[in-house]
Parts: C-alpha cells; sequence; structure tokens
C-alpha cells in the first residue's frame, strides 16, 4: 500500500467497475461484485488488491500471486493461481494504468495566494490558481483558470500557461506559451536563451535568440530538462509529448505529438522529429536533423543522419537496428575468440 502520508487511496471498486476502467472482460467463474481496495505487485498483493501482468518474466510470479484480482492478457490466463479474478484484455499494463489512476487520482488544486508570493498587478491569474510560497509571477502574465504554481517558481513576463496546468516547485518560465494541462516538474527552465554563436577567428559572437517555446497541450516535462527558445522560428513542443527528466532540447528544435523522451537524451538545435518518435536514454542527436514519424532511437546512440518514417537505430554513429546488432554480436564474437 503507497504510504497515506503521500497518497491518498480512492476506492473500493466492484470488480465489474474495474473491468469498465480497464477495458477489459471478466474471466468466466469471477465474482463482478467483489470488492477491491488498492492495487499492488504480483509479488507483494493480497486479496483485497489488484495486480497486472504485462510481462512473461513475470509468469511464474503470477502463477503464485495472492492477489485477489489480475489485469492479465487472455494468453496466459491459464497459468492463474486458484480462486483468483482475471481482468481479460490484450493491453493489460494499459488497464493496469487506468485502474491505477482510479485509485490514485491526481488531487485538485487548492485554491489560494502564498502571502510570499510576488504577483505583478498587470498578471492575469484565471480562477481557483495556487500559488505557493515564494512564487513569482510577472507582468503580463497570464495563468489559466486551476493552475498550480510551485514554491519559488518563477513565470516569466507575457508567458501564458494554459488552465489545468502545474509547475514544480524553483521551476522557471520565460519567453513561451503553454498549452493545457501541462506538468512542469521541479527545476525546469522554459525559453533559456538557445546555445547560439558565430565562431569567428578572433571569437565567438553572439547571435540573439528571439524566438519562443510553444508547448502543446497534455505535455509532461521531467525534473531539471531544460528547453531553450529559438533563434527566430520558435522551439515546439507537440501535443501530448512527454520528456522526461535531464533532458535538453536546443533552440528551433520541433517535437511532433505524442513524442517521447527519455532521461538525459540531447536534441541539438533545428532537429524535427515526426509524431510518435521514441528517443532512448541518454542517447543524443546533432542538429538540423529530420527524424521521421514513429522513429525509435536507442540508449546512448548518437545520431548523426535523418532517420527515415519508422525506422530504428542504434550505436555510434547511429546505425540501422539490424547493422548495429550484426556489428555488435560480430565484435562480441571476436572478443570471445581472441580470449580463448
Amino acid at each position: 500500500m503507497a504510504d497515506p502520508r503521500f497518497f491518498t487511496v480512492s476506492g473500493p471498486f466492484t470488480l465489474a467497475q474495474l473491468a469498465k476502467i480497464a477495458g477489459a472482460e471478466i474471466a468466466p467463474g469471477a465474482d463482478a461484485a467483489a470488492t477491491f481496495d488498492d492495487i499492488a505487485p504480483l509479488a507483494a498483493a493480497g486479496p483485497r488488491q489488484v495486480s497486472f501482468l504485462d510481462n512473461r518474466r513475470y509468469v511464474e510470479q503470477f502463477a503464485v500471486s495472492k492477489a485477489g484480482a489480475c489485469i492479465v492478457d487472455p494468453a496466459f490466463a491459464e497459468r492463474a493461481p486458484k480462486g483468483m479474478a482475471l481482468l481479460l484484455t490484450k493491453r493489460p499494463y494499459r488497464g493496469y494504468a487506468l485502474v491505477a489512476q482510479a485509485f490514485y487520482p491526481r488531487p485538485p488544486v487548492a485554491p489560494g495566494v502564498d502571502p510570499t508570493a510576488v504577483i505583478d498587478a498587470k498578471a492575469r491569474l484565471g480562477a481557483g490558481c495556487r500559488v505557493e510560497a515564494g512564487a513569482v509571477i510577472a507582468a503580463q502574465a497570464e495563468i489559466g483558470a486551476r493552475c498550480l504554481i510551485g514554491a519559488n517558481a518563477v513565470i516569466g513576463p507575457g508567458v501564458v500557461l494554459g488552465e489545468d496546468s502545474r509547475v514544480g516547485a524553483c521551476a522557471s518560465l520565460h519567453f513561451c506559451r503553454v498549452g493545457a494541462r501541462a506538468l512542469i516538474h521541479s527545476g525546469v527552465r522554459i525559453g533559456e536563451r538557445g546555445f547560439g554563436f558565430a565562431m569567428e577567428p578572433d571569437g565567438l559572437v553572439e547571435v540573439p535568440q528571439v524566438g519562443r517555446v510553444i508547448v502543446g497541450d497534455d505535455v509532461e516535462i521531467g525534473a531539471n530538462s531544460t528547453v531553450d527558445r529559438g533563434t527566430g522560428p520558435d522551439t515546439v513542443i507537440g501535443d501530448g509529448t512527454r520528456i522526461d527528466n535531464l533532458v535538453q532540447i536546443g533552440h528551433n528544435v520541433q517535437l511532433g505529438r505524442g513524442c517521447v523522451v527519455v532521461a538525459q537524451a540531447g536534441i541539438a538545435g533545428s532537429t524535427k522529429l515526426g509524431d510518435g518518435v521514441v528517443i532512448a536514454a541518454q542517447a543524443g542527436l546533432t542538429g538540423h536533423l529530420s527524424i521521421g514519424k514513429g522513429a525509435r532511437v536507442a540508449a546512448q546512440a548518437g545520431v548523426m543522419r535523418d532517420v527515415p518514417e519508422g525506422g530504428a537505430v542504434g550505436g555510434s554513429p547511429a546505425q540501422p537496428m539490424p547493422v548495429y546488432l550484426r556489428g555488435a554480436a560480430f565484435l562480441a564474437r571476436l572478443s570471445k575468440r581472441k580470449g580463448e
């Protein structure tokens, strides 16, 4: 069970309610009226808790789990222990995510402005907002309804933040427009100047960064990540994109809808990602590239060339995954022979 000092559990829910939430079917023999109080991992769950199986590595845990109910692919149903109620779906992880949201919904914003917050008289604050201690909201900033501005966060002049968005402690937003329902975690920096200068024999000449950052709706940006403002064109983060912690997004970068950028990845200036691109941890992309819709970039890859739609690359310099994997296998065999 989650620590009640930090998380408040909802429910209980009947098996029938959970099936509807998960988009699953109740397996024959289960009691649709049975109630459940919480979620838990397979190895720790008890008779009043709901778990899930999404990875065949955990089939053995599933087979001996004491969970009262489990969300599972029908292919594994026959391995369930006696008495376990099954919620059958081909997408068990999605089903579990929805059930977990039901048990642990995001707490609503409690309206109020801390007396130590500094809000310029020319700023606009929507109804039902919460502004915590030490936060600063500058002139002409527009904060939508029901937003949360965390402690010591800074919302710069003219920044627009859409309704139901949340900005974590010590984050700073400048030169940007952010859509609705954004999750901006602690320490994020949006809109700082891009890394732009002319490299001349007599020194570096600064190039003014006069663009903005445009963040779509339903975007999440993880703790201590940075999104630089554009040089003239804007930096753009598409609707529904998820950016992990410690990610660097350079100036003029454009991310499509529903992209995923994992921790410590870096994307250099003017690179464009199509919808649904996934950049794994610690990957690095050089500037002015085109990464096609649905492409995948493996962890620690160094991408120096365009990636076509649906492509997958790995290694440094990055190569198509079949080429990269063959090369890695060849080197492993060669190393083994030399060691014999």
